[in-house]
C-alpha cells in the first residue's frame, strides 16, 4: 500500500513522518513501531477521520486495495487513544471463533476486562448480551476515549455474529467509537443511527489519491517521474492505492531509459508481484511465505515457531532474522501491535496461495500441526479443531472438543463438528473410540435420534464380532449407555421405559472391563431437561412407571460413568413429591440428591436440588432455611465447571423475585416476550414460564400467553407433563384477567384434567391470591348464577384454601426478602436514628409498652406507634425483636443518658 513501503537495503534508519514525534508511537501504552518502512501522511484523510470519530459509528467503505486498513491504522497509531483492532475473517462466522478473537483483541486494552469476556462466552442470546454489557460499563473508564476497529467486516455474514456486533456497536457507549472497515455495507441496519446523524461514512471517494498525493507518495521515495508519466500513471490506477503502489515498485526496478508501462500494471497484478516483490527474495523465504499462507493468524510467537526450523531463521533462537527479512516484503506483510499478530494483504495472500502446490503434504502437515498446538495454548479452539482436521489428527481434535465445549452443545458448534465428522475416514470412528461418543452427542443435540441408533447398533455389532478385550469392553459400555440415553431422551413421545436395559448392559460392560475411574467424581457435568420426570401424559401411575426406570437408571450409570448423573433418582422424587405438595417428602429427597451430586460434581443436578429446597420453604413459609439455600445457590457461580450456572441462576432467583414482588430485579433477558436460542429445545425452556409469569404480574397477558406457545416443540418444556399443567393453569389465570370467562374455564379445567391423575397441585397453589381470586369468582359464579365448570367443587374449593394459606406466606415472605424486606436490610448498615427513635428503641428494648413509652416520654401513644413504624423502616425489620437484634448489632441502642 502507499502508506508503507520497503526502503533501499543501505537505508537502515527509520524515517519519521513529518508533524510526528517519537512519544507518539506509544499508543495506550502499546508500542507502534515502523520498522523498516516509511509512511506517506495524508492530512486530508487524519482530518477527516480526527472529525469522524466524534460520532459513535465511522464505515469505512471501499473495494480491495484502496488502503482503508492503512488509513485507519496509521490514524489510530498516532492518536492517543485506548484502541482494540479485531482482524476478522470468514472463520469468524461461527460465534465461538469470533469471540476468541475479540477476546483477544480487547485483552490489549485490558487483560481484566478480556478474562471476564473469555468467561462469559459468545453472547449469542437477549441473556448473554444483557451480561456482556455490564461488563464495558463497569470496566470502560469514564471521560477515556476508546476507539475499536473492526476490520474486514464484510467476510461475516452469520446472523449470531452479525447480531452481536450490531447491538454492541449501536450501544450507548458515548465515549465508545466504532469504526467498520468493510468491502461493502455492514449486514446490519444502522439506518436509525444515519437518521440521528450518529455515523459517519468514508467511501472510496474519499480513500482514492488524488494526482498530488500521488506525486507526493513518489517524490518521498526518490521517484520523479515525468508529468506525461505521472498522467498516464493516475489514469491507469484512477488513484487505486494498491496499483500506485505497484507502479511505485516498477519505476524503482525500471533502467533509467525506459518509462513507465501501463499494460504491465494492468495486464496482471501477480505478474508484478512475482517479478516486484517475490524475485529479489531469497528462495528459502519464498518457500517459507508460501507455508504462512496456509495458516489465517499469524501472531508474532507462532511465526517464530512456523520459521524456527527452517534454514532462513538459523533454526530455534535464531528467528529474529527471519522477522527481519519479513520487512524486505514490505506493506505486502505488517505488524498489528493492536492483535500482536503479523497481517499479510489480502491480494499477496491469494498469490501466495496459488503457490501452495509447491509444498509436499508433510510440508503443509508440519506447518498445520505447529498452528494447531498454538492455537490450543492460546485458547483459539476453533481454529485448532480446523488444523488437526486438515492433518488428519482427530485424536487430537476430538480431544479439543472434550475439553473446551460442555455436554450440551449450541447447535451450531453441533452442526459444525458434524461436518467435520462426515468427511472424516470411516477408521477413525475405530481409532479415536472417542468420536463415537461426541457423534452422538451431536446427534442428539441435532434430534437426529435414529440415524443415531443406527450408527450406534452398527459399532456394537463390530466391537461384539471383535476378541473380548478390556478395552472391547469398555466402548461396548458406552455405546450401550448412549442407546440407553437416548431412549432417555425420547420417553416422552414414546412412553417406553425399556431404556434402561441398555444402562444394565453397559453397566455390566463396564464392570467385565476391570476399569476405575478416580475417587474424584465424574469429569462430566450432567445437564438437565426442564423437568426430571420426563413424562408427556397424565396417566395413573405414568410418573411413578417413568421414576422406577430412572432409579436403575441412575444405579448404573453413576458406576459405569465415573458418578455421572449421580443424585438424579433422588431428585426425580423429590421433584414428584413437590408437585403433590408432599413438601417433608420433598426437602428428604432434595437433600439426599444435593448430598449425592456434590461429592461427583453433579453441579446442574446440584442446582436443581437447591431449587426445589428454595420452593419447598417458601411453600411452608420457612424464610431462615431460605436463607441459607439461596447463599448456596450464589456460590455455585463461582464453579466454573458449571458452564450453565449464570443461566440457571437467573431462572431460579427470577422465580423467587417473581414470588417475592421484586420484579425489578430479574435479569432483563428474562423480561422479553421472545427470544430465538441456539440452544437445544432438550435442556433448555424454563425461561418461558419465568417469562410468562413475569409478563403476567405486569399485567402483559397476551405477552403472557405468547412465551408459553413458543415452547412447542416435541422434547421441550411445553410438552412434558408438568409443564403442560403449568402453562395451563398460567392461561386460565391470563384469561380471567382478560374477564374471557369461559376460556378461564376452559383452561382450568385441561389442567384439572392433566393434574388430577397424580394430584399435580403446586402449579396452581404457587400462583397465591391470583388462583384464589379466580377460583373464588368461579365458585361465587355471575348474575345469572354459578358458572358451569366440570371441575370438581371439592379440588376447587380445597385449591382455593390452599393458595389462600401460600398467599398470607408469601406476604410474610415478601416482607423478608421483598424490595421492603432484606433489600433494605442490607442497607440499614447506615441507618440513622433520631434522638426520639433511639428513646422509643430504647423503651422496646427494655421491654416497656407503647402505652409506657408514651407516659415516660410525655407523647401520645399513636406518635409511639407513628415512630416504631418508621424504626421498622430503618432498619428493615419485621417487629420489635427483630429490630432490638439489628440495633444491638449495628450498635444503634442508646445504652445511657450521656450517649
Amino acid at each position: 500500500m502507499p502508506e508503507t513501503v520497503p526502503r533501499n537495503a543501505q537505508e537502515d534508519e527509520t524515517v519519521i513522518p513529518p508533524n510526528s514525534s517519537p512519544d507518539r508511537f506509544f499508543h495506550s501504552n502499546i508500542p507502534i513501531s515502523f520498522g523498516n518502512q516509511v509512511a506517506l501522511p495524508r492530512p486530508r484523510l487524519d482530518a477527516l477521520l480526527e472529525k469522524a470519530v466524534q460520532s459513535p459509528i465511522v464505515t469505512v467503505v471501499a473495494g480491495a486495495g484502496y488502503g482503508k486498513t492503512h488509513m485507519v491504522y496509521f490514524f489510530v497509531r498516532n492518536t492517543n487513544v485506548h484502541t482494540a483492532w479485531i482482524q476478522l475473517s470468514e472463520r469468524d462466522n461461527i460465534g465461538e471463533r469470533f469471540w476468541e478473537n475479540f477476546t483477544a483483541a480487547m485483552s490489549t486494552l485490558s487483560r481484566e476486562t478480556a478474562a471476564k469476556l473469555s468467561e462469559l462466552g459468545f453472547p449469542a442470546t437477549e441473556q448473554q448480551f444483557e451480561r456482556y454489557l455490564e461488563i464495558p460499563r463497569h470496566d470502560v473508564i469514564r471521560g477515556d476515549k476508546y476507539i475499536i476497529v473492526y476490520d474486514d467486516l464484510h467476510l461475516i455474514s452469520d446472523k449470531t455474529v452479525l447480531r452481536f456486533l450490531e447491538h454492541t456497536i449501536t450501544s450507548s457507549f458515548s465515549n465508545i467509537t466504532s469504526i467498520l472497515v468493510s468491502r461493502s455495507e455492514p449486514s446490519f441496519n444502522l439506518m436509525g443511527m444515519v437518521s440521528k446523524g450518529l455515523l459517519i461514512r468514508v467511501t472510496e471517494e474519499d480513500l482514492r489519491f488524488s494526482r498530488d498525493e500521488m506525486a507526493a507518495y513518489f517524490n518521498l521515495q526518490n521517484l520523479g517521474p515525468s508529468p506525461q508519466t505521472l498522467s498516464l500513471i493516475y489514469h491507469d490506477t484512477e488513484g487505486w492505492a494498491f496499483a500506485i503502489h505497484l507502479a511505485s515498485l516498477s519505476l524503482r526496478n525500471l533502467p533509467p531509459t525506459r518509462g513507465y508501462v501501463p499494460q504491465a500494471l494492468r495486464a496482471n497484478i501477480f505478474k508484478l508481484i512475482e517479478s516486484e516483490v517475490m524475485a529479489p527474495l531469497d528462495p528459502s523465504l519464498q518457500r517459507i511465505l508460501v507455508k504462512l499462507s496456509l495458516v489465517d493468524h499469524l501472531a508474532s510467537s507462532l511465526l517464530g515457531e512456523l520459521a524456527a526450523e527452517d534454514p532462513v531463521s538459523g533454526g530455534g533462537k535464531e528467528a529474529v532474522p527471519f522477522v527481519e527479512k519479513i520487512a524486505a516484503v514490505g506493506s505486502f506483510i505488517r505488524f498489528d501491535p493492536y492483535l500482536d499478530a503479523y497481517h499479510i494483504h489480502h491480494l499477496f495472500l491469494d498469490y501466495l496461495k496459488g503457490r501452495q502446490n509447491e509444498l509436499g503434504e508433510e510440508e503443509k502437515k508440519e506447518v498445520w500441526l505447529k498452528a494447531a498446538a498454538w492455537c490450543v495454548a492460546n485458547g483459539q479452539n476453533l481454529d485448532a479443531i480446523s488444523y488437526y482436521e486438515k492433518t488428519g489428527d482427530y485424536d487430537r481434535l476430538i480431544g479439543v472438543v472434550y475439553r473446551v465445549f460442555p455436554l450440551s452443545l449450541p447447535n451450531r458448534i453441533a452442526r459444525l463438528l458434524l461436518e467435520i465428522l462426515d468427511r472424516a475416514p470411516e477408521e477413525i470412528f475405530r481409532t479415536v473410540p472417542a468420536a463415537v461418543s461426541i457423534r452422538f452427542q451431536i446427534f442428539t443435540v441435532l434430534e437426529l435420534f435414529d440415524r443415531a441408533v443406527e450408527e450406534i447398533k452398527k459399532t456394537i455389532a463390530g466391537l461384539e464380532a471383535e476378541e473380548p478385550s478390556p478395552s472391547n469392553f469398555l466402548l461396548l459400555s458406552g455405546c450401550y449407555n448412549n442407546l440407553g440415553f437416548l431412549g432417555l431422551t425420547t420417553c416422552p413421545s414414546t412412553r417406553d421405559y425399556g431404556f434402561v436395559r441398555w444402562f444394565e448392559k453397559g453397566y455390566e460392560c463396564f464392570r467385565v472391563s476391570g476399569h476405575v475411574y478416580p475417587p474424584s467424581g465424574s469429569n462430566i457435568v450432567a445437564s438437565l431437561s426442564a423437568y426430571v420426570c420426563r413424562v408427556s401424559v397424565s396417566d395413573r401411575g405414568e410418573i411413578e412407571k417413568y421414576i422406577e426406570a430412572n432409579a436403575v437408571m441412575a444405579s448404573c450409570v453413576s458406576r459405569s460413568m465415573g458418578g455421572f448423573f449421580s443424585g438424579i433418582d433422588e431428585l426425580a422424587r423429590a421433584e414428584y413429591a413437590l408437585f403433590r405438595t408432599d413438601m417433608v417428602q420433598a426437602e428428604r429427597f432434595a437433600m439426599q440428591a444435593l448430598h449425592k451430586a456434590r461429592q461427583a460434581n453433579q453441579y446442574e443436578i446440584e442446582n436443581r436440588a437447591l431449587v426445589y429446597l428454595v420452593r419447598a420453604c417458601v411453600f411452608n413459609g420457612n424464610h431462615e432455611k431460605i436463607r441459607d439455600f439461596l447463599k448456596l445457590l450464589e456460590a455455585q457461580l463461582s464453579e466454573k465447571e458449571y458452564l450453565n450456572r449464570y443461566t440457571y441462576h437467573d431462572l431460579v432467583m427470577g422465580w423467587f423475585y417473581l414470588q417475592t414482588g421484586q420484579r425489578g430485579r430479574i435479569a432483563s433477558w428474562l423480561k422479553s416476550d421472545f427470544e430465538e436460542s441456539d440452544l437445544s429445545s432438550l435442556n433448555y425452556g424454563l425461561e418461558a414460564l419465568i417469562r410468562a409469569k413475569y409478563h403476567y404480574f405486569e399485567g402483559r397477558y397476551q405477552a403472557a400467553m405468547a412465551a408459553m406457545t413458543s415452547q412447542k416443540g416435541s422434547y421441550s418444556y411445553g410438552n412434558l407433563l408438568f409443564g403442560k399443567i403449568s402453562f395451563r393453569s398460567m392461561e386460565s389465570l391470563c384469561c380471567y384477567r382478560l374477564n374471557d370467562i369461559p376460556g378461564a374455564i376452559r383452561a382450568l379445567e385441561a389442567a384439572w384434567e392433566l393434574s388430577a391423575p397424580s394430584g399435580i397441585d403446586l402449579s396452581f397453589i404457587e400462583m397465591g391470591k391470583d388462583t384464589r381470586s379466580m377460583i373464588g369468582g368461579i365458585l361465587k359464579g355471575g348474575a345469572d348464577g354459578p358458572y358451569e365448570c366440570a371441575v370438581p367443587r371439592e379440588w376447587l374449593e380445597r385449591i382455593h384454601r390452599s393458595s389462600s394459606t401460600y398467599a398470607k406466606k408469601i406476604l410474610v415472605i415478601t416482607e423478608k426478602y421483598g424490595d421492603g424486606g432484606e433489600q433494605n436490610r442490607r442497607s440499614s448498615a447506615g441507618a440513622v436514628l433520631s434522638r426520639r427513635e433511639q428513646e422509643v428503641l430504647t423503651g422496646l428494648s427494655q421491654g416497656l409498652t407503647r402505652e409506657e413509652i408514651a407516659g415516660a416520654s410525655f407523647i401520645s401513644v399513636n406518635t409511639v406507634k407513628s415512630v416504631v413504624k418508621s424504626i421498622y423502616n430503618k432498619l428493615g425489620a419485621l417487629n420489635q425483636a427483630d429490630a432490638v437484634r439489628i440495633a444491638t448489632e449495628r450498635r444503634l441502642l442508646k445504652q445511657d443518658s450521656d450517649d
